[in-house]
């Protein structure tokens, strides 16, 4: 698994967003008991804050140390430092696993050998994440144009699964049928720069440049987004099996 975020993780865990409650509520409508989770990928904890609140004990790995540092401390959470390939987990110990904007760069073999190994006879899997947002189309054009022309040959290969919609990824389980979720929030400019600073690309474009591409896309930016906070919509990418 690549490590992309832990030179941006404080920015990450600042301006990334929250996936909604519904979300949330659909994957535990589906889970018969809420003894013990995992959150895989779980960066700075955004998700397993939340499987805290109805699970008892919730386990949290990452591959980033620095993201682990900026991670929701709970109780009833245990961070650990280990592979989404390679955990120290018991057999047999999970009622949910869930990963988040992560499983298109895992080893998809290695992970789902550890998901059976570890997950309840019962147990539920869910891999979920999001796609580019929309906010209006002058915007979302701008945005775009740095997505695809400007920062095209800068994502990782793995950024195709999500293009893709998640539809692409192997996916060894019973699926579910699954409802179309959306993540709405509301955003000033500067959270809109704030959240396209953490893009990979842009950092690979960065170290590769010595420069940032949003300097010269600033002014196209500014006048497209003109005043006040936008509503932002990301759809959501899920797949849940069992």
């Amino acid at each position: 698994m690549k490590d992309n975020f832990s030179v941006q993780s404080a920015a990450y865990a600042q301006f990334r967003p929250t996936y909604p409650q519904e979300l949330y509520e659909f994957l535990f409508s589906l889970v018969p008991e809420k003894n013990t989770a995992w959150d895989c990928a779980t960066g700075n904890g955004q998700v397993a804050k939340i499987l805290a609140e109805d699970f008892k004990q919730v386990f949290a790995t990452d591959i980033s140390e620095n993201q682990l540092k900026h991670a929701t401390q709970k109780e009833n959470i245990t961070y650990l430092l280990e592979s989404s390939d390679k955990s120290s987990f018991p057999g047999h110990t999970f009622d949910l696993i869930t990963v988040a904007q992560a499983i298109h760069w895992f080893n998809f073999d290695g992970f789902y050998a550890e998901v059976k190994r570890t997950l309840k006879p019962r147990g539920i899997f869910a891999a979920f994440g999001y796609g580019v947002m929309r906010i209006t189309e002058p915007v979302d054009a701008v945005v775009h144009q740095l997505y695809k022309d400007i920062l095209g040959g800068y994502w990782d290969e793995e950024r195709k699964y999500i293009d893709e919609g998640y539809l692409s990824i192997p996916f060894p389980f019973q699926e579910f049928y699954v409802p179309a979720f959306t993540i709405k929030t509301s955003w000033n400019f500067d959270q809109l720069i704030g959240y396209l600073n953490t893009w990979s690309a842009l950092q690979h474009y960065k170290k590769a440049n010595s420069t940032s591409p949003l300097t010269a896309l600033l002014p196209e930016l500014e006048i497209a987004w003109g005043t006040g906070d936008k509503e932002v919509n990301f759809p959501i990418l899920l797949r849940v099996g069992q």
